[in-house]
């Protein structure tokens, strides 16, 4: 997949460890470590990347693996559909909105996730948008790659239109939120691991806002995220 079977100057897992490494600990481009090859060679392979789909490549084959090791088939039959809204940072004005219930300037993060809590597809949009509406794109986007899905699991904020979407496309949904009575954070049974993987996100300093002037940037970023994160759990790597 990364192979082009280029000669190169500096080492590719080098470049690779350079972009890692910015993205844990939240730091500019032009502040990375200079033990890494120079900002701007890493951020062209971060770019080149992005650009080509290679990340979410990557990021898919990481997660079959991580599948197998569960026992489980390559492709979900059951996900969970959630948003994340978080803030902007000022020098980020595309694809920005207000979040009026979470009262948030900034963007969401839309995201379908396995049992495990693996991303399998995430859209980044302006956080005005409603979940039951932007939800549908999100669900077209996925639907389009897995073909073994059955039924999707929601909170109340899907409810309308983006149920009668699924339910026309002949796929089951599971409308469940907290108790009425319950306050503060209360695990939905299996619906729970979506809200697991935001917090995941808190690992890297990138993620704790969006800090990218793209949203295509950013859903590279959360890609890059997954791929440490599986590439720490099943191969026991130091990134």
């Amino acid at each position: 997949m990364l192979n082009d079977k280029r000669k190169r100057k500096h080492d590719l897992r080098r470049i690779l460890d350079g972009i890692f490494w910015l993205n844990r600990t939240g730091r500019q481009w032009r502040n990375l470590s200079k033990e890494f090859p120079k900002w701007e060679l890493v951020y062209y392979y971060f770019r080149k990347f992005k650009t080509s789909g290679v990340w979410e490549k990557i990021s898919s084959f990481l997660v079959v693996h991580d599948r197998k090791i569960h026992n489980k088939n390559d492709e979900p039959s059951l996900v969970s559909i959630d948003s994340q809204s978080v803030k902007t940072t000022q020098f980020t004005s595309e694809e920005v909105g207000l979040d009026g219930n979470k009262k948030i300037n900034g963007r969401k993060r839309h995201a379908i996730v396995d049992t495990l809590g693996n991303i399998f597809c995430v859209v980044v949009h302006a956080a005005n948008h409603f979940d039951g509406i932007k939800g549908m794109e999100v669900w077209d986007k996925f639907t389009a790659k897995i073909h073994t899905v059955k039924k999707v699991l929601a909170d109340a904020g899907y409810k309308g239109q983006f149920t009668v979407h699924v339910q026309k496309l002949k796929y089951e949904i599971d409308i469940a939120s907290r108790p009425p009575t319950d306050r503060g954070f209360v695990p939905v049974k299996k619906r729970w691991v979506v809200e697991r993987t935001f917090s995941w996100f808190n690992f890297f300093r990138r993620l704790d806002k969006d800090h990218e002037k793209t949203v295509q940037s950013s859903e590279a970023m959360i890609f890059i995220a997954q791929i440490q994160l599986l590439l720490n759990r099943n191969f026991k790597t130091t990134t």
